[in-house]
């Protein structure tokens, strides 16, 4: 098979895949931009704003939704805009590694937020992989004490993953993707410009390199990868997507170490931390897989 036909065949997972890096990516933006994390976030969603409006009008499309449930993407724009802030917040504070990881507990919080939105059931087993994940995380806290603030941001950051992941779950059934993310962009912006107002914390405007970085994080990273990945999900299965997104700590912590190596480095305890928590995900999915076939 020549190299043409194998991307031909595999176009779609080649694609989500790099949609994937883009995302783990945005750890490594995180730690070269220089400005305060809030200040991160707002050019980050007004920048992927403009940009999805530019493709709602490229491709002739339309954001009309009703009061209510505009209300409703806006509300879980701001949680998103806090989630993001939390997150860049803490690899200021301790570095992409050490984030990311802590950030794959997204995976718990949703087992135990899921049930309420979707009236179902706790699974137990989803139970149990969180207390192994809290395992996984304790280890990490003792191994890496000096960046314990960072563990704490990143856990906040994956709670508000969880609840505005599992909104959108319940959201994207009743509309579209496109109406969704755009509402909920500029609920960001309106949020953090709400939060300019109210405290005392100067409105950063990005320098020099700072610009080119935060472009890319707003329309590559974030609007471009968020139509990639719609694309694709009209093709591959719920399961491929979810068990590749599980990669993105893996891609973003493997690219840290290239880029900034000393400072990636961490004590065997963490990794052994690590490889508890993503065994656990990897292991949910598998599980899942099973009983969708059975």
């Amino acid at each position: 098979m020549t190299w043409r036909n194998f991307f031909l065949t595999h176009k779609h997972q080649i694609s989500l895949h790099g949609v994937i890096f883009l995302w783990g990516f945005t750890g490594i933006l995180g730690k070269l931009i220089s400005i305060p994390s809030i200040s991160i976030v707002w050019w980050r969603m007004t920048i992927a704003l403009l940009g999805l409006l530019a493709f709602l009008v490229i491709t002739k499309r339309t954001i009309r939704t009703s009061p209510k449930k505009a209300l409703m993407y806006l509300t879980t724009g701001a949680i998103t805009a806090a989630h993001w802030a939390f997150f860049f917040e803490a690899i200021k504070v301790s570095n992409v590694s050490i984030t990311l990881t802590t950030l794959a507990s997204t995976s718990l919080f949703v087992a135990l937020i899921e049930p309420i939105f979707f009236r179902r059931k706790i699974i137990g087993y989803e139970v149990l992989f969180g207390l192994v994940t809290l395992a996984g995380l304790a280890i990490i806290f003792q191994a890496e004490s000096e960046y314990s603030m960072g563990v704490l941001l990143a856990l906040a950051s994956a709670v508000l993953a969880a609840i505005f992941g599992t909104l959108n779950g319940v959201f994207v059934k009743n509309d579209r993707p496109t109406v969704i993310t755009t509402y909920e962009m500029l609920g960001g912006v309106i949020g953090l410009s709400i939060y300019y107002l109210i405290v005392d914390q100067p409105f950063i405007i990005p320098n020099g390199i700072d610009w080119i970085w935060i472009l890319i994080l707003g329309l590559v990273c974030t609007s471009m990868a968020f139509v990639v990945s719609i694309e694709v999900m009209k093709t591959l299965s719920p399961f491929t997507v979810s068990i590749s997104i599980n990669m993105e700590p893996i891609y973003a912590i493997f690219f840290a170490l290239i880029i900034f190596q000393d400072d990636e480095f961490m004590s065997p305890l963490f990794y052994l931390g690590g490889l508890i928590v993503m065994s656990t995900i990897f292991l949910n999915s598998y599980i899942k897989r099973k009983r969708t076939n059975a």
